[in-house]
């Protein structure tokens, strides 16, 4: 999606004759991407759990660091997804072509001496939170806060009345959303505690429904592991339904991540879990600087979301989230949340457009050294 959005911005500002190749998933596809091998082939996660998948990933840089040599293009933009971008970056050849990364490494949470390693391979980095660009600036690498993507997301925006009429759940029913995750590996490890959680939660609210909004690849799973639970579920699928559930729902409990942000700008209070595998956890543990988990958190300092982490992530903590939840209407965390929100840019220019003006901008900056590069008369090319 921030690849997407983008690549839109992007268009809007050259009057449509910027060029895009590189990899990317159906977002950046549905903006004419064609990409260079499937993008879900980066979706792994875990400092032991991405063993297995090395060589295959050693040769997709291979790869992809090839194309962009072929191509010449006018710009390199990474995204996220850090470890692959500096295996592709730093085998490229032609080491004048200016060099973006968007989504700055969170330094600031582990791994602080990562700076030094961007300041190597990058020229400049968008940053999604405020704070951000200090850690960078101060050892000389540029970076820029353009705001975080969730503020044009339209998690704000979703019909819960049409989505309870849909559903054929009465408007005084308890909903809650439970979001599971987006890889295989966090679902397996919160389904189990979700389920015994909701069913404690039935014994003291007995006509509540869960909603589960997943993506198409995970469907069946869900399905499966939801179908056991004590409590009527429906499971969503549909992209353009995801906000739908949202603003349908009186409270949520979630896996870490994008996610909690989502919530908040859907006004929806919640609980945020997660669990890794043990060993696992306890390596990024002993690595960690931050004191909590969740954004909305980190950005007020404080501990406005509830939550529940490895082996605080039980059915009985859930439950008692859950129940606080449900019994108060969780205004406390809305009105703080909110506050969270407009530091990272909601109400303001989107993310998104902000970002490809700086990205345009650093071209023009670097004449001398790739902004005619990969030039045609189709326009600028970026990869």
């Amino acid at each position: 999606m921030l690849g997407a959005r983008l690549m839109a911005a992007l268009r809007i500002l050259t009057d449509g004759t910027v060029r895009f190749s590189g990899v990317g998933g159906p977002a950046m596809e549905a903006e004419g991407l064609a990409s260079i091998f499937p993008m879900e082939e980066l979706s792994v996660m875990g400092v032991f759990e991405i063993l297995p998948h090395t060589v295959r990933l050693f040769r997709r840089m291979r790869e992809t660091a090839g194309e962009i040599d072929e191509l010449k293009p006018t710009a390199i933009l990474t995204i996220d997804a850090p470890a692959f971008a500096h295996g592709v970056v730093k085998r490229v050849r032609n080491r004048s072509i200016p060099r973006v990364h968007y989504v700055a490494p969170t330094v600031w949470a582990w791994r602080p001496w990562r700076v030094r390693k961007f300041k190597r391979h990058f020229h400049h980095l968008l940053a999604l939170l405020p704070f951000e660009p200090p850690f960078f600036t101060s050892v000389g690498l540029p970076c820029t806060f353009v705001g975080h993507p969730v503020t044009e997301s339209g998690a704000d925006k979703g019909n819960g009345t049409n989505f309870r009429k849909k559903h054929g759940i009465e408007p005084g029913t308890p909903v809650l959303c439970a979001l599971l995750g987006s890889r295989r590996g966090e679902v397996r490890q919160l389904a189990t505690v979700f389920g015994e959680a909701l069913t404690q939660l039935k014994k003291h609210y007995p006509n509540l429904v869960v909603i589960l909004p997943t993506v198409a690849t995970l469907s069946n799973l869900i399905r499966e592991i939801s179908s056991s639970w004590a409590v009527p579920t429906v499971v969503v699928t549909e992209s353009e339904e995801k906000f739908d559930t949202m603003a349908a729902s009186n409270a949520a409990i979630a896996a870490s991540g994008t996610v909690s942000l989502e919530l908040a700008m859907a006004r929806v209070p919640a609980v945020i879990t997660y669990r890794l595998p043990w060993l696992t956890y306890f390596v990024v543990k002993g690595m960690s600087l931050v004191k909590f988990a969740t954004l909305i958190n980190i950005i007020l300092d404080r501990e406005v979301v509830p939550e529940l982490l490895q082996g605080n992530c039980t059915a009985a903590q859930i439950y008692d989230s859950v129940s606080y939840i449900l019994e108060t209407g969780g205004e406390d965390q809305i009105a703080a949340s909110g506050e969270a929100l407009k530091r990272i840019g909601m109400g303001g220019e989107q993310p998104s457009i902000r970002a490809a003006r700086m990205l345009l901008s650093i071209v023009a900056e670097r004449p001398s050294s790739a902004a005619n590069v990969g030039r045609t008369d189709d326009g600028e090319h970026v990869s």
